[in-house]
């Protein structure tokens, strides 16, 4: 092989998305004993917060015995359909004439949270489908409040299949909010849903204890690896590892500017690094300047501050530090050590946010990671 035939063989140009759905199954498992008895249902909307929606029930349906998934609309509970075809499947933005010929079609449950949608489901009721109505308690989003409640009748209350809400500050344990929910869940329960199942919380409630969980909770976030209780240890592993690999590498003269706008002057000789990665990858823009990667140099872990802006399919990073570096080598913008918790800190945003924006990006290398059996 000729020396150009072995530089180039090992350049390559896309970032690249891992997966662990094994450990996203250890974390839905971890979650079912926290909870216990209530049943854990698995909430896969936006494509599973970006991640995947097929992929993710599918190891959950398979590998850890989730037979209940929450989706924001019909059109993309299709897909849970489809791999999880006896589960029961909740549609959380409910049923409207754009939707109806998908709930006729699959069965799934739509969640009532207005007057108006339940007059709407009576007109257009789904054989074998019970719904779920959604009482608000206090986050004063979607539900009925207790003046609509009144002038449901006796006939239209045993209609349903459970009774939901949804808390507002659950990752703050001791947030005067919690206790306000759950009381006035409690309330309204007993006098207008005694004796239907009923479901408060999400991943965030699983954490405020038994008292919060009712017959079932929506596991969301947590799932996935975040941490929706910080003020303990997180519990959950993370799932996500997201690299991108390093184009060229070059030397900054003191001096000289980096990227768009020249918001960055090298104060002395430097090395850089420019990587294919940038804002079109769902990498924030805010991130300039601020922002770092990581680099495994054999066993060790160096970390490249981020220079200059963050443009659309790159990022330039310091590097003078780091030896042994190379074309092709991969930069870690989010790994076990550096989680979405992290990046998400250092962007001022969620991990929430960060996770949707980043999963459903489609220039990534995707690869899941599943041998549970």
């Amino acid at each position: 092989m000729h020396f150009f035939e072995k530089l180039t063989s090992r350049i390559v140009t896309q970032p690249v998305l891992e997966i662990n759905l094994n450990r996203l199954i250890e974390n839905y498992k971890l979650l079912n004993r926290i909870i216990a008895p209530s049943i854990a249902s698995a909430v896969v909307k936006d494509d599973a917060y970006g991640v995947g929606a097929s992929e993710v029930v599918r190891a959950l349906y398979e590998y850890a015995g989730c037979r209940h998934f929450w989706l924001a609309h019909a059109v993309e509970a299709q897909k849970v359909a489809e791999v999880a075809p006896d589960a029961t499947i909740y549609v959380l933005q409910g049923m409207g004439s754009d939707s109806l010929d998908l709930f006729k079609k699959y069965k799934f449950t739509p969640v009532i949270s207005s007057l108006e949608m339940w007059r709407y489901y009576q007109k257009h009721k789904i054989d074998e489908v019970k719904p779920v109505i959604y009482i608000e308690t206090g986050l004063n989003r979607l539900g009925f409040r207790e003046d609509e409640l009144k002038k449901l009748s006796a006939k239209d209350l045993k209609s349903f299949s459970l009774v939901m809400s949804h808390l507002a500050c659950a990752d703050e344990k001791d947030h005067f909010m919690n206790t306000r929910q759950l009381e006035n869940f409690k309330r309204l329960k007993e006098k207008y849903f005694k004796d239907l199942p009923a479901s408060l919380s999400a991943s965030d409630g699983a954490f405020l204890g038994q008292d919060y969980c009712f017959d079932m909770v929506r596991l969301g976030a947590a799932m996935y690896g975040i941490n929706t209780a910080p003020y303990r240890e997180n519990q959950m592993k993370n799932i996500i590892t997201l690299k991108a690999p390093v184009l060229q590498i070059s030397d900054l003269p003191k001096g000289e500017f980096v990227g768009y706008s020249a918001t960055y002057r090298a104060n002395t000789d430097k090395k850089i690094a420019i990587i294919s990665i940038g804002y079109g990858d769902g990498v924030p823009r805010v991130l300039s300047n601020i922002g770092k990667v990581f680099f495994k140099t054999g066993s060790k872990w160096s970390e490249a501050r981020i220079l200059g802006r963050v443009s659309m399919d790159n990022i330039i990073c310091d590097v003078t530090d780091i030896k042994d570096l190379k074309v092709g080598t991969f930069a870690y913008l989010i790994m076990d050590d550096y989680t979405l918790d992290d990046i998400a800190r250092d962007c001022g945003t969620i991990s929430y946010e960060m996770l949707s924006n980043i999963g459903k990006n489609t220039r990534f290398f995707r690869k899941y990671i599943l041998s549970a059996r």
